[in-house]
């Protein structure tokens, strides 16, 4: 596959995860960088975001959001990645197969903060299954949590 087709493909998918999902939109994900190499995914302290309304921290369920469409992403681009002969074609198709077969959260630190920024890495890269590590960090870079997700690919 060419550099090309890699790039439109993320860039396709990026388009649909930051501005056609409904959920992502009232969050307020905001897809910064996506490509072969990683994908960061920013969210913006909202009062509609805060889990504790006396510490005015980050609710977990959000946290664990992030992580999870930041893992998704992460796990197709280590797809589109893993071989040079997909086309267009198959990828679309197996993007609309991407789903969570499993996700663990590892809260460290209340979500404090303003811009709460989630990256990821492809642990394994498989051809149905993939395996990603993502972490959540807020404008100071304090590491809030990190998780672990496994993914159907196709």
């Amino acid at each position: 596959m060419s550099n090309i087709i890699q790039q439109e493909t993320l860039r396709r998918v990026a388009e649909v995860f930051d501005k056609h999902v409904p959920f992502h939109n009232l969050l307020g994900m905001d897809i910064k960088r996506y490509d072969v190499d990683g994908v960061e995914v920013v969210v913006r302290m909202k009062p509609e975001l805060i889990g504790n309304i006396h510490q005015q921290i980050l609710h977990g369920g959000v946290t664990a959001t992030v992580l999870d469409v930041v893992g998704g992403l992460t796990a197709f681009s280590g797809l589109v990645a893993s071989r040079d002969d997909w086309s267009l074609e198959e990828l679309e198709k197996r993007i609309q197969t991407l789903g969570t077969i499993d996700l663990r959260v590892d809260y460290l630190r209340p979500g404090r903060g303003e811009i709460f920024t989630g990256t990821g890495t492809v642990i394994r890269a498989g051809n149905r299954v993939s395996v990603s590590r993502m972490e959540l960090h807020n404008e100071k870079g304090d590491h809030i949590a990190f998780g672990t997700g496994t993914y159907m690919v196709g």
